[in-house]
This record gives C-alpha cells, structure tokens and sequence, in this order.
C-alpha cells in the first residue's frame, strides 16, 4: 500500500473518488458536499491531495481546500474504498494529508466539519478540538460548498452556526502558546518548590542549634 502526494498522473482515478464519496454518504444517509471529477483533478494537478494505492488499484483519498488567503485550511474528501475499510487506513491518509497541510501552510489554522465519528476521533488524536462554526473561515465560497448537502436548509436556518456536522480546529498557533505557558509555569513550580526547600531547610537548622 502506498500512500502519495497526488499529482496529474492520478487523473484517471476523479471518476472512481466521486463515485466512492456519494456511494459512502448513501450507505450512511448523511449529507455532503457532492465532488465533481473536475474539482478532484484541480486538487490532484496543485499538488492538494494525498491517494492511497494498492499496486494500481485505488484504496482511499483526502485533499486540502484553502481558504481566507490561507488562513485556513481543510482536510476533506476523506475517503476509502469499500475493499480496504477496517484495516486502519482512514487514520493514515489523514496523518499523511495533515503532515502535507502543515508543511504547505504552517500559519494555517486547519479545520473540518464532518458527521462522522471515525473523523472526529481521527482529528482529536492529530490534536484537532471541537469548536463553534463562528470560527471556522467566513468565506462565503466554503459554505457554498455545502449547498449540494441534504442538510443545508439546517445551516441556512441557523444562520450558519450549526448543523448536523461537527466542527473541529487545529489552532497550531494557540497549541504552541499553550506549550510555552505550560513549560513558563513549570519552570515558577520548580522555582517555587526550590525556595519553600531553601525555607524548610533554613527552619530546620534553626530548630536544630536551638
């Protein structure tokens, strides 16, 4: 099984991840946003997509939309052929696409929306947490995307602020300010426990001439 960043020559297999995408929405009776094989071969042409292959044969897909002047990103179109479900291979293009959205975009906050538990347990482990649509992108491009999902009148109707999708965001600039507060106060714990040490040890002294 290989797992590749997408390129022209992957350009045969837009028919088979359209039809794979809208079969698995189908089975599942959720909603989502319908791919056109042109759309599937723009991603591939940019260098946007990982595809996973088993000796030619296709196995699963995932690519990056860019949105707000890259400011944001997102991993969608996850996909794997029914042929290769319940062997782990969802996580891996996901892993493999993230590594590519943050190598491409590293100032990007990366986000999806999705209905599917799988997903948003694939996400919460690459570090993604669940938030509010209002802080997803605002560009009007995105949710237009979603006008081909069934559940769109739910969107429309809350004014995009919810749906049946879960909303998750990877915040690579928050998570670094949360490693830098937790190692800052780990240093003033360290601090702290070494001068209540110094005092306990200065009293003992006392205790013990006296």
């Amino acid at each position: 099984m290989e797992i590749l960043i997408a390129n022209e020559s992957h350009f045969k297999y837009a028919e088979i991840i359209c039809d794979t995408i809208a079969e698995s929405a189908k089975v599942r009776g959720t909603g989502i946003a319908k791919r056109t094989p042109d759309y599937i071969c723009k991603k591939l042409s940019n260098g946007n997509a990982v595809i996973a292959l088993d000796e030619g044969n296709f196995a699963g897909f995932c690519y990056i939309e860019i949105w707000g002047h890259e400011k944001y990103v997102a991993n969608s179109g996850l996909i794997v052929h029914p042929d290769y479900r319940d062997r782990g291979l969802a996580k891996q293009i996901k892993q493999r696409i993230f590594e590519l959205s943050r190598k491409k975009f590293p100032e990007a906050k990366i986000f999806g929306i999705t209905t599917g538990l799988a997903v948003m347990k694939i996400n919460y482990e690459l570090g993604y947490k669940p938030t509010t649509f209002s802080e997803l992108t605002d560009d009007p491009e995105f949710w237009k995307g979603c006008q081909t999902c069934k559940n769109f009148d739910i969107l429309t109707r809350t004014e995009r602020k919810m749906c049946l999708c879960t909303a998750m965001l990877y915040d690579s600039e928050a998570k670094e300010k949360n490693k830098t507060n937790v190692i800052v106060k780990e240093k003033l714990n360290t601090k702290a426990f070494k001068r209540l040490k110094s005092i306990k040890e200065t009293l003992f002294l006392k205790k013990k001439e006296k």
